[in-house]
């Protein structure tokens, strides 16, 4: 067997054709690739945002009830290393995902036989410019991402962006390079996964000058691609050019991703080799006033994700659709099973094979959020964000071996209150320091907690049927109570630490 995942970064369910996307954004290789492939319509994130979703991936269960943003643990079981332990099965990683070789991600891509690092994407701690000239910097960039302070990420990322001279030097066309390159050098080979992954369309939403020639706006002013989080506070002539900018680099990735088609024609790879396409999460792009993720609620625009699936067992079936509620966890069982190997029992994910033959349930209910605001649940129709009564309430704590936030080690203030914790059923019998997460935290005011917006933090029922964009909440007693059964039945299976209960006033539901 042979597998190629392809993870884009921040890909937008509703920007796609193939979705029903109306934003008129030309995707024809997404296209392409949904005329071979099941396409699956109701397929839901789980941890976010983009580390502890990769963990996810990994390890086919939640993290975020338990961690924010943090490594794989020494405890956690990918599906690289048992596909190696059960089949000798080889694992390659090209990615320019720069989050990787930060604090917070650093035992990732040491988790494949090898991988690749392609450099230059948004913060990356790439081009060395003590001196870089700032009053060509403030003429040419917006002054929201035009911050030339030492340590300033908007400095690294523009920085970075100097170095690209041509289309061909961004790094989503540079890490398609190297997949195709292992294809080249391995297609004749058998049991191998490619992962191929990018940081686009994320923001920044840069991309080559000729993929903006489709996306005319009004915008008169400097360079604006880089979107900051929260209400927009911009005029319509800036928030049309930020979205076009989205448009532009979603259409570079469509192109890239056409390289990666012409190569399974080319080598015809289509007869024995399975293809998975997806993402980590979307991104709200001005609806409701709103962009961004992390400090607002997981509306659907960040939730509701594509998938795609080939597998040449199936390939008569192209071009379907199934409704089956499936999620991010989904991913790594699926994997496994497509190496004929079983998970092991603290996975929460199904494999998603058999839905490839017919269409079925895998869950009744999907749980997903972020560590240290809500606890969100959808049935596929209804969707229920529950805040805590007070979000600075405490009845919060980190659970590790690993005290690294994104970018930073765990303060030294913070461990002080560590304490050893026994086991949960997912340790592998190995108890862990549970850290309380307070505004010691660093991640506490970066995207926990404290960045929440306050205005929007609170326990809110949509019908997302009758209502699409979540504008209208209901209040329909029998169905919150269906929701809160069912998100205490998941917590209980991921063993949640019983303090969530009380921070949820869950405790008699």
């Amino acid at each position: 067997m042979r597998v190629v995942f392809v993870l884009f970064d921040t890909l937008s369910r509703r920007a796609l054709e193939a979705y029903g996307g109306a934003s008129a954004i030309p995707t024809p290789n997404f296209n392409r690739l949904a005329r071979r492939a099941m396409r699956f319509d109701r397929h839901y994130v789980g941890s976010l945002p983009c580390i502890p979703a990769r963990r996810e991936m990994l390890t086919g269960r939640h993290n975020f009830l338990h961690r924010s943003w943090g490594p794989v643990e020494p405890f956690d079981k990918c599906f690289t290393d048992l596909l190696a332990k059960a089949g000798g099965t080889y694992s390659h990683l090209v990615t320019d995902h720069c989050h990787y070789w930060e604090d917070g991600g650093a035992t990732y891509h040491t988790r494949y036989n090898s991988f690749e690092f392609v450099r230059g994407q948004e913060n990356d701690f790439w081009q060395g410019v003590v001196e870089p000239d700032l009053e060509d910097w403030k003429r040419r960039y917006h002054p929201i991402q035009n911050d030339g302070r030492p340590g300033s990420k908007f400095r690294r990322n523009l920085s970075n962006r100097e170095m690209l001279q041509s289309a061909a030097d961004y790094p989503v066309a540079r890490t398609f390079e190297l997949g195709l390159k292992f294809l080249e050098r391995n297609h004749a080979a058998d049991n191998w996964l490619l992962q191929i992954e990018t940081f686009d369309p994320h923001e920044p939403f840069e991309a080559p000058p000729e993929m903006r020639e489709g996306f005319p706006t009004n915008y008169s002013g400097p360079v604006l691609d880089y979107p900051a989080y929260g209400v927009s506070g911009m005029n319509p002539d800036e928030a049309s050019e930020l979205r076009a900018n989205y448009a532009a680099t979603l259409t570079h990735c469509d192109r890239q991703l056409g390289r990666l088609l012409d190569a399974f024609d080319a080598q015809n790879l289509w007869k024995d080799t399975a293809l998975i396409l997806s993402t980590d999460h979307g991104f709200l792009l001005g609806e409701r006033d709103l962009w961004g993720k992390l400090i607002v609620p997981v509306y659907q625009e960040i939730a509701h994700i594509p998938l795609f699936i080939y597998h040449p067992d199936h390939a008569s079936r192209g071009g379907e659709a199934r409704q089956a509620l499936t999620q991010t966890i989904d991913l790594m069982p699926t994997i496994l099973d497509m190496f004929g190997v079983a998970p092991p029992s603290e996975v929460q994910g199904h494999s998603l094979l058999p839905l490839l033959a017919r269409d079925g349930e895998v869950r009744r209910a999907a749980l997903y959020g972020q560590h240290g605001s809500a606890i969100n649940i959808t049935d596929g129709r209804y969707t229920y964000f529950r805040y805590p009564r007070d979000i600075h309430g405490g009845h919060l704590n980190q659970y590790t071996l690993m005290p690294t936030h994104i970018m930073s080690l765990f303060g030294v203030e913070e461990l002080r209150e560590a304490e050893l914790h026994p086991p949960f059923d997912f340790t592998q019998g190995v108890p862990v320091l549970r850290i309380p997460s307070t505004e010691k935290s660093a991640v506490y005011v970066r995207h926990g907690a404290g960045a929440q917006l306050p205005a929007l933090t609170k326990t809110v029922l949509y019908d997302t049927e009758a209502d699409p964009g979540q504008e209208h909440p209901i209040g329909d007693a029998e169905v919150e109570r269906r929701l809160v059964a069912e998100m205490v039945a998941i917590m209980r299976a991921h063993d949640a630490p019983q303090e969530l209960y009380q921070r949820f006033h869950l405790e008699n539901a």
